[in-house]
């Protein structure tokens, strides 16, 4: 067992992780950014939980670009197949729940 504390958490990098755990073939990952991430597709779903910071999701639905705002506690779901890219406004952490080797 082990505490982790995700405020003040960084890495050297935009999307840095701090891996806490494997379950089933799902892996659970504390990220830092301070910088949009890239347009793409999971291959299976994808849970997105901000815990610092706030963060614009883009979503493309049949070509149209929706913006959806995520502020500390927000929970974002994709589904297999869902086009999205987080754009933080600042520094974000967010804890991220997928299928393990997904992007």
């Amino acid at each position: 067992m082990r505490k982790v504390t995700a405020r003040g958490f960084t890495a050297e990098r935009a999307w840095g992780a701090l891996d806490i755990a494997v379950i089933d073939n799902a892996t659970v990952r504390l990220h830092w950014t301070d910088r949009p991430y890239i347009w793409h597709v999971n291959d299976g779903e994808e849970v997105f939980v901000v815990l610092d910071g706030i963060v614009d999701m883009h979503v493309r639905e049949h070509g149209t670009v929706r913006v959806i705002r995520l502020e500390p506690g927000d929970i974002f779901h994709a589904a297999a197949g869902d086009e999205h890219v987080a754009h933080p406004c600042g520094e974000a952490r967010i804890l991220v729940v997928e299928r393990q080797g997904s992007l």
